[in-house]
């Protein structure tokens, strides 16, 4: 395979599909990426996605690395002690009650909590990209979504861990205890390397910020963490998020953004163009009323979520509101859970994930419109 030719058409291909969307059809780059990926996969025209997935994990730990470097340790602990009974919520909704919902239906126990694993967590990275480019970062509502987000990124190795071994592997309770060790392990190193280590290597790093391989040495950083929290069994976001954290109070914050930035936005369309391209439909969708029932129920949930956890964090009805309208997206953790699926139910998977992406990215778009509506109806 002639790999320079494929990798220069894939980017050619992608400047093409993001101009289109935003200057003709006016949506975000995001949602024609994953259009993009779809249609690919659908119609079999790329069947070697190693290069892809490989780049777009990139993106995606670049992407967290530096949403780090907008927290502090201190900020980080002030809203998880805030977060946590809306976080609950979610995990009731989002799990308990889709889990229910599908057995009732008559569905396995396992089936039903791989599908209540596909409505419970919002996508991480579709959320944080359009509150950026929605310059939606300072809102008053964006710390309470990615402090749900992150809640939510904690809570989904412990998901995938019952679910492998519902579907019949070993699993048992020290496992499950093992996964918050190693939460703890990897948040433990990241707040000592912080305070200690990157705190008497400021003068050294001020030193060599503006090396020609600085870059090298961040991009080193970000990427080691977030494989190494993949080392741990937990996502590779907890550990990028982590890492930016880490270099969030040096002296050379700025720096970092600024050479950090354009890698960043090389690498991240591949996530979403292999988001796309992993979503399966070789077959004919089975239970269309049960995935209308579950897409409707997985909008509601995130609504509730977004409204009554947003006032326990302590957020306006309306801003709550907005928060609510912007978490409905679907997208990488629903991906994973969908891999633990086989035959009809991976098409099933694959159908909610893509409508609940799109969807919840126009509702992300509507979000402020139907927040100005709120308000005006309550004077």
């Amino acid at each position: 395979m002639n790999m320079p030719l494929a990798i220069g058409l894939i980017f050619l291909v992608l400047f093409i599909t993001a101009l289109i969307g935003i200057k003709i059809l006016r949506i975000p780059d995001i949602v024609i990426y994953i259009i993009l990926g779809a249609g690919i996969g659908f119609l079999g025209y790329y069947q070697d996605t190693k290069v892809i997935e490989v780049a777009g994990e990139i993106g995606l730990i670049l992407l967290f690395f530096l949403l780090g470097m907008k927290f502090s340790v201190r900020e980080l602990r002030k809203n998880g002690n805030k977060v946590w009974k809306p976080g609950l919520l979610d995990v009731l909704l989002g799990i308990g009650v889709t889990t229910g919902i599908v057995y009732i239906a008559g569905q396995s126990l396992f089936v039903s909590l791989l599908i209540g694993g596909l409505v419970y967590a919002t996508s991480s990275s579709i959320t944080v990209k359009l509150l950026e480019s929605k310059n939606r970062l300072d809102d008053k509502d964006s710390e309470y979504m990615l402090s749900l987000l992150i809640f939510e990124d904690l809570i989904a190795p412990i998901l995938v861990t019952v679910l492998i071994g519902l579907k019949g592997e070993n699993f048992s309770l020290a496992e499950f205890l093992f996964i918050f060790l190693k939460v703890a392990i990897l948040a433990g190193i990241a707040i000592l390397m912080s305070r200690i280590v990157l705190h008497k290597a400021q003068h050294w790093m001020k030193k060599v910020a503006n090396e020609d391989s600085f870059l090298i040495l961040v991009l080193g950083v970000a990427i080691t963490y977030g494989g190494f929290a993949v080392f741990l069994g937990l996502s590779e976001v907890i550990g990028a998020f982590l890492a930016g954290i880490m270099l969030a109070g040096t002296v050379v914050k700025e720096k970092v953004e600024e050479v950090v930035l354009p890698v960043r936005n090389l690498f991240l369309p591949f996530f979403f163009l292999h988001f796309g391209l992993s979503l399966e439909f070789k077959e004919e969708i089975p239970s269309l009323g049960l995935l209308a029932i579950i897409f409707l129920w997985s909008i509601i949930h995130k609504l509730t979520v977004g409204y009554f956890g947003g006032q326990w964090y302590g957020l306006s009805k309306t801003d709550s509101l907005k928060s609510g309208f912007s978490l409905a997206s679907r997208g990488e953790f629903s991906v994973i859970i969908a891999g633990l699926a086989t035959g009809g139910l991976k098409v099933f998977a694959g159908a909610y994930i893509l409508i609940a992406a799109l969807a919840g990215m126009l509702l992300f778009q509507l979000a402020p419109l139907l927040q100005s509506k709120f308000a005006k109806e309550r004077k």
